[in-house]
């Protein structure tokens, strides 16, 4: 499979979990409350709008290799004009952006820049 010629939806659905599972592990280990304390919690991880944010922060930063940019850029710029009601279409493309990244990077095995933008997210910390 030539990873540059998946979908960047697709990408971004394999991120989408990735990306959540991160924010549950780290909201129990730092947490530890019950689900519904744990549920409201996520929130200011998992919007749209929080993740278009954590994106603007790491572009702001030229966190991103060429190649991560590429992809970046495709799914920031795929044509869907279909979004959640509650954010408007370019923070909901950003957001997509972000989890197609990370998605990106799954499939390609690298866990470890993985766990440096989740470790920017979570913890503020830049590796």
């Amino acid at each position: 499979m030539d990873i540059r010629e998946v979908n960047v939806l697709v990408l971004a659905y394999i991120g989408d979990g990735v990306y959540e599972n991160y924010v549950r592990h780290f909201l129990v280990e730092n947490k530890g409350v019950s689900v519904d304390q744990l549920q409201s919690s996520s929130v200011s991880y998992v919007s749209a709008k929080s993740q278009a944010n954590f994106l603007k922060i790491l572009m702001e930063r030229n966190f991103f290799t060429a190649d991560e940019l590429d992809v970046i850029k495709r799914a920031r710029n795929y044509k869907n004009s279909r979004h959640p009601k509650n954010c408007d279409i370019i923070t909901y493309k950003h957001a997509t952006a972000l989890e197609a990244i990370i998605g990106y990077l799954d499939l390609v095995g690298e866990q470890n820049r993985i766990k440096c933008i989740m470790d920017l997210i979570l913890g503020g910390n830049l590796c």
